[in-house]
């Protein structure tokens, strides 16, 4: 019997995890690496470490099933998406570290592309927001500020890429330089309606077109690792590959992840659809010549919110207390959480609001605190839910879920009451890893079709509203209230 191994690249540690063809888990290896802190607000990652530790994960995973390369049918890769690296074409180096995701310092140069009144057009094109979050502003930033980097670049002699590009590279021994559609159209140098790198846009960053990867389908074989000796057939970001492995396929179903954020995805089909309530429009998967698209909003404190409970307040010792102090009380006593610490994502792009409690009472308890903070998550991704269906005219008949909070049943039980829509918890919660799995699969035959796949997903547990309407409505009147008292913070003089 042959298996599949998912290479999941995430931004605190490298996993991988051997699937068999009914796509349950054979084994999981995982190792963390070091983050980078240089200065306020930025955040990097070493490239070499990072290939390291998931080459290290790979054999160690394979290992414990039992397994050797000549088992294992195809490799499938999903990553943290918009961390942005170049390296040396001749010499396989990087030229520095590699700036990751949540690194905010080209904020700056964002700003200015939006007073150049450039927002409509770079969205109208990539899908995307002007933002430091993603990889075109990084790149732009390592080109013109590491030493020789412009220079070298304009000899032909860079390459750049996401991390699922550094992988294959690494694991092609230097013979492939590629990205897949998911990873790219997260660059805001992507045309996700042609499906190519777009001039107009390269030319706003400076960027030239001898650096860039090429771009290939999230299903196909690339080629072969040379350490492994196993095909390279599925890449996916993150997010994309949580949707494809939540089997995701019919237009209007949605995912959401509950991370340290939430990252909401609404699969729109061959349909690329415009947002006009502040979501991304984002490439889902490309299989065969079929470009498929999504709506995606991202919360940027959800599971935070509990580790500020313990860290902040010192409330709960362990982030798995919370679901336990929050149940001490029926309800939230009127107390409402928005936590807004790092401003707040979609569907407000408010980088100026705070973290607020509304409603505190002399006989507000911990518990009611704890439950505003569960709730607050909630109400988080009924906002985003609230700007999908305006923006794709789709009711939403379910929610599937995955992530680390996830677990947490009063969380999922008040996020199907808040909805008014089941809830539904799979059985494979690594639906990342599962993803980035079927893609390779799919690539090589190891599963047949999208159809089989789907027939795979299995429900771990469904959350049915129980919420009376009335009670519903007036809890998201006085949560949108709350969230006003958030907006209302200034920076003081």
């Amino acid at each position: 019997m042959k298996y599949i191994l998912a290479f999941d690249q995430g931004t605190t540690s490298s996993r991988a995890i051997v699937f068999d063809n009914a796509g349950e888990i054979r084994s999981v290896a995982q190792k963390e690496f070091k983050q980078y802190f240089p200065q306020p607000g930025w955040v990097e990652h070493d490239a070499d470490e990072i290939w390291a530790t998931q080459i290290g994960v790979a054999a160690e995973a394979m290992s414990k099933a039992g397994l050797s390369a000549k088992d294992i049918a195809a490799i499938g890769i999903t990553n943290q998406r918009e961390t942005t690296m170049v390296w040396n074409r001749e010499t396989s180096k990087p030229v520095g570290h590699a700036i990751v995701w949540q690194d905010r310092r080209t904020a700056g140069f964002c700003d200015q592309l939006k007073r150049d009144g450039l927002q409509g057009l770079i969205q109208k094109k990539s899908g995307l927001i002007i933002d430091a979050y993603f990889s075109g502003s990084k790149l732009r930033w390592i080109l013109d500020n590491v030493p020789e980097a412009r220079k070298l670049a304009d000899q032909d002699k860079l390459a750049f890429g996401t991390i699922d590009s550094w992988l294959v590279w690494k694991l092609t021994g230097g013979k492939q330089h590629l990205t897949d559609v998911t990873n790219a159209s997260r660059t805001m140098l992507f045309n996700i309606h042609t499906g190519e790198w777009d001039k107009e846009l390269l030319e706003v960053f400076k960027i030239p077109e001898s650096v860039l990867p090429r771009v290939a389908a999230s299903s196909e074989v690339y080629g072969s690792s040379e350490h492994l000796d196993i095909p390279i057939a599925g890449i996916g970001g993150d997010q994309q590959a949580a949707l494809f492995g939540q089997a995701c396929h019919t237009p209007g179903m949605v995912k959401n992840t509950y991370g340290t954020g939430c990252f909401m995805l609404m699969y729109t089909g061959t349909k690329a659809m415009p947002s006009h309530n502040n979501l991304l429009t984002t490439v889902a998967w490309k299989i065969s010549d079929k470009m498929e698209y999504a709506l995606e909003g991202g919360v940027f404190i959800a599971g935070a919110v509990v580790q500020w409970l313990r860290d902040g307040l010192g409330i709960i010792k362990h982030s798995s207390d919370v679901e336990k102090l929050a149940a001490t009380e029926s309800d939230n006593g009127g107390v409402f959480l928005v936590p807004a610490f790092a401003g707040l994502g979609a569907p407000h792009w408010d980088q100026y609001a705070r973290g607020t409690i509304t409603g505190l009472t002399r006989g507000s308890t911990a518990g009611h605190i704890a439950r505003a903070a569960l709730e607050g998550i909630a109400f988080q991704v009924a906002d985003v839910l609230t700007a999908m269906e305006a923006d794709s005219k789709i009711k939403l008949k379910e929610l599937r879920v995955d992530g680390g909070a996830a677990a947490n049943n009063m969380l999922m039980q008040f996020q199907a009451d808040i909805l008014g829509v089941p809830v539904v918890r799979p059985a494979v919660q690594e639906t990342t890893a599962l993803g980035a799995a079927y893609l390779a699969g799919l690539a090589v035959g190891y599963w047949r079709n999208v159809a089989e796949i789907s027939s795979q997903w299995k429900v771990d547990r469904r959350f049915e509203p129980a919420m009376n309407s009335d009670v519903r409505d007036k809890m998201r009147s006085r949560w949108t209230k709350a969230l006003e008292r958030a907006k209302e913070w200034e920076e003081p003089e």
